[in-house]
């Protein structure tokens, strides 16, 4: 049996590149809520927040759905 490394590294580095940006990601959507509640505290709207907060959030589902579909396909 031969283990070809090069590719177990590629899949490693490509794996955890993607956990990292897509934990990030989540992580700048609950700031962006955080935010969106302080601004509310403070009489303002905080639509802009909210807005940013729901964009990264559907990019984490979009990332985990097409994620799903390359195993599934």
């Amino acid at each position: 049996m031969k283990i070809d490394w090069v590719a177990l590294g590629s899949v490693f580095g490509v794996s955890l590149v993607a956990t990292v940006a897509l934990v990030g990601l989540f992580t700048v959507g609950i700031v962006g809520l955080t935010k969106q509640e302080a601004a509310q505290q403070a009489g303002g709207s905080g639509l802009l927040a909210r807005s940013g907060a729901y964009a990264c959030f559907a990019l984490c589902a979009a990332a985990v759905s097409y994620g799903i579909y390359l195993i599934v396909a």
